[in-house]
C-alpha cells in the first residue's frame, strides 16, 4: 500500500529515502507520469495563450469593422457620428437603425419611439428587423433583439448591417454610399421561341441513337451465349 500511495506523486516530490525504497519499474512509471503531467501543463498553457491571441485578433477585427460601419451609417444619414458614444450604445435604442433603413428605403418604419421604457425602445429594433427582412436581407443574417439591446452578440449586429449594405446593391433606386465589394451580376440568358424549337429537333447521341444505329434486333441481349 505504501508503494501504491507513493505512485500517486511525481518523482520530484519524493525524498531520497522514499526513492531508495522504490523499485526501478516503479521509478520509471512515476517518471513517465511526471513527463506526461508536465507536457499536459505546457500544452494547456499554450492552448490558453492561443485562445487569448485569437480573442485579441477577433477584437481588433471587430473594432475595424465597427469603425467602417459607423462611417457608412454616418455617410448614409448625412450626419457625423458622435465620438463620445460607444458603437453599441449608439445603436442600442434602435433610433439610428430605423433612421438608417428609412434613408435607404423611405417609409420602411412608420413609427420611431424616441423615448420611453426599455420595452418601447426594443420595439424600434424589432421594426428595423422587420423592415430589412422585407428589403431583402436573409433572415438567417438578421441579429436577435437581445444581441444588441443586451449586448449578447454585437459582432452579429455588425454582420447584419454589412448584409444590409450588400443588399442595397440589388436596389437600383438606392443611390447612397456603398459599402463592400460590388456584387456579381446574374448572367441571365434568354432564348427566342425559334431557338427553343430548334433545340427540340436535336437528338441526343447519348440516348441510344447514333446515325440510325440502334439496339433493335439484338434479341440475344441478356441471354447466355450458345456454343
Amino acid at each position: 500500500m505504501r508503494i501504491n500511495f507513493l505512485k500517486l506523486f511525481a518523482l520530484s516530490h519524493l525524498t531520497p529515502v522514499q526513492k531508495a525504497h522504490l523499485s526501478y519499474a516503479v521509478r520509471k512509471d512515476i517518471e513517465v507520469k511526471e513527463i506526461q503531467r508536465l507536457y499536459r501543463m505546457k500544452r494547456f498553457r499554450q492552448m490558453k495563450l492561443d485562445r487569448i491571441n485569437q480573442s485579441r485578433i477577433r477584437a481588433a477585427k471587430n473594432k475595424e469593422q465597427e469603425k467602417e460601419m459607423l462611417e457608412w451609417i454616418g455617410n448614409v444619414l448625412g450626419e457625423a457620428v458622435p465620438s463620445n458614444v460607444s458603437y453599441e450604445d449608439y445603436l442600442k435604442d434602435g433610433i439610428v437603425l430605423c433612421n438608417l433603413i428609412n434613408k435607404i428605403a423611405p417609409g420602411s418604419v412608420k413609427k420611431i419611439q424616441t423615448k420611453g421604457s426599455n420595452f418601447q425602445l426594443m420595439e424600434n429594433i424589432q421594426r428595423f428587423q422587420a423592415a430589412i427582412k422585407k428589403y431583402g436581407v436573409p433572415e438567417e443574417e438578421i441579429f436577435q433583439t437581445a444581441d444588441l439591446f443586451e449586448r449578447r452578440n454585437i459582432p452579429q449586429v455588425t454582420l447584419c448591417l454589412y448584409a444590409l449594405a450588400r443588399i442595397t446593391q440589388k436596389h437600383p433606386e438606392y443611390t447612397g454610399p456603398a459599402l463592400g465589394p460590388k456584387m456579381a451580376d446574374a448572367n441571365k440568358r434568354e432564348f427566342t421561341e425559334d431557338q427553343l424549337r430548334a433545340s427540340e429537333g436535336h437528338l441526343n447521341l447519348q440516348m441510344g441513337y447514333n446515325k440510325g444505329a440502334s439496339q433493335s434486333g439484338l434479341g440475344s441481349f441478356g441471354n447466355s451465349r450458345h456454343m
